[in-house]
Formats: C-alpha cells, sequence, structure tokens
C-alpha cells in the first residue's frame, strides 16, 4: 500500500502520513455515519470504567472523522490525566483481510497530574503536542486509506523531528493502556464494532530505529527494563543510548555511563 513506510522485522509496520483526498478515504473505510456516535458511545464506557468525563476537546473542522478528545481529571487510583479519542472508530479502518477484526480504534494519551490542559496553555506547544498527535493519528487511517494497531508507529516527519523544543521525542507508537483498567481496553457496540482503544507512547529517534531492526517486542522488553511506562513524560530516559547498557543488564560499568541518558 502507497503509505506504508519500512517494516520491522516481526512485521509491524512504521507508517508515514501522506494525505489523500476525501473521496478516496471514504471509498476505502467505509461509512459508519448509521451507527451510534463515538462521542456518546465511547463517552458511556469512559464513565463506566474510568470516572466521569469532565471536558471535552471538540473539533472545529475535520473533512473525513470529527475527532473530540475527552478528558478525565486525575484520581486517587490513576494519578493522572487521561485523554481519550472519540471518532476515530466512526469509520472502519482498512484494515488487510489477515486482519478483519483490527477494524476500529481510539486512542488515549495518560499525562502526568501538573500538565497544564487549559485552552490557554494549548497555545504553548510543549503542552498541547499530545492532544495534537492523538488528533493526527486518529484521522491518520481515514486520510490515508490505511490502519493503525498495537505496534504500529508513526514518525513525527521524515526524517522524524521532535513534537516540541521542549522534548526530543519524536515519533509516536501505539501499545495497549497498561495503566488503565483491563475492562476498558475494549468497547463491543451494539451495531457490531469492536472498539480497542491504544496508548500513544511517544518514542525516540533511536527507540524507533531499534523497532524497525530488532521489532515491537524486543522495544517494549527495554522499556519495561527502564521502568518506562504508558504515562507520557517529556524528558524521560531513552532505552535505546550507550549509557543505558548497565541499566538494561548488558554489561558492567564503563566510561561511557557516565554520559547522560536523557535524550
Amino acid at each position: 500500500m502507497e503509505t506504508e513506510g519500512p517494516v520491522s522485522s516481526d512485521g509491524s509496520s512504521l507508517l508515514r502520513r501522506r494525505r489523500s483526498r476525501r473521496q478516496r478515504a471514504e471509498r476505502l473505510c467505509g461509512d459508519s455515519s448509521r451507527a451510534e456516535p463515538a462521542i456518546e458511545l465511547v463517552g458511556r464506557h469512559i464513565e463506566r470504567h474510568l470516572g466521569p468525563v469532565t471536558a471535552v476537546f471538540d473539533e472545529i473542522v475535520s473533512e473525513v472523522v470529527h475527532v473530540h478528545i475527552q478528558h478525565v481529571r486525575p484520581a486517587a487510583d490513576r494519578p493522572f490525566h487521561t485523554l481519550v479519542t472519540s471518532g476515530m472508530s466512526d469509520r472502519t479502518m482498512a484494515a488487510p483481510a489477515a486482519a478483519p477484526a483490527c477494524t476500529h480504534a481510539e486512542l488515549v494519551a495518560l499525562l502526568p497530574p501538573g500538565w497544564p490542559l487549559s485552552r490557554e496553555a494549548f497555545a504553548n506547544e510543549a503542552h498541547y503536542w499530545p492532544l495534537r498527535q492523538l488528533k493526527l493519528l486518529a484521522r491518520l487511517p481515514h486520510e490515508c486509506g490505511t490502519w493503525l494497531w498495537s505496534g504500529h508507529a508513526v514518525p513525527n516527519g521524515d526524517p522524524p523531528v521532535p513534537f516540541a523544543m521542549s522534548t526530543k521525542l519524536c515519533c509516536s507508537c501505539l501499545l495497549p493502556p497498561v495503566s488503565l483498567p483491563e475492562s476498558f481496553a475494549f468497547l463491543n457496540a451494539v451495531d457490531g464494532r469492536r472498539i480497542v482503544f491504544f496508548a500513544l507512547v511517544p518514542l525516540y529517534r533511536e527507540e524507533m530505529a531499534f523497532k524497525l531492526r530488532a521489532g515491537s517486542e524486543a522495544l517494549v522488553d527495554r522499556l519495561d527494563k527502564a521502568s518506562v511506562g504508558d504515562i507520557i513524560d517529556p524528558q524521560r530516559v531513552n532505552v535505546c543510548r550507550l549509557g543505558l547498557k548497565r541499566l538494561l543488564g548488558n554489561t558492567r560499568p564503563t566510561e561511557h555511563d557516565t554520559r547522560t541518558t536523557d535524550a
């Protein structure tokens, strides 16, 4: 498919964004306009499993899908902001024949409790970029006639550039939202859609390169060993820098381990 990029050794894709005409997107992705809108369906699912929705960040203009972002404030059992897209699953993704069940998804971003989420704060890209990525990724399959699923990764440009000046994270990977209840991970709608939720896990360029060489499972193993979860930290450790060999159990300390491990 013309929107596919390089493929990891485990077969997972590195997707590159290329705009398609609206007519092409509609032909490839189908129209779920007769089904219950995701804003209502996903909203009830959020309140059933996570808690009350405290705000909805709307999208003013969208040619193919209208992507809302629903916000759940931090709680005692979940000390982080939860942002969930609603709209990506309003249309069917163009999944391959080998993955017939991988047609509907929504995305999640988990942010530290101190992350500013006001309209005024969004004027600063350092605060807004996770929401921007959620919207871009939610629209991508329908604009480009492709699909997004667990283990898929999307660079921020080619070559990838940091999401904001405040970080060197520059790629997005979709993984299961392990910090959320398992009961939230999927939604079976009465209209037959099975909607699966994936967490946005930002990556450094070195981590993306490692994923392409070794596969998603190998990258997840490194993230786990370094205690990198799905709560976004713009300054987190880069698990594919040389200074992390000791952390990952590959070697004894050397002079290289004195360098910073932050990207």
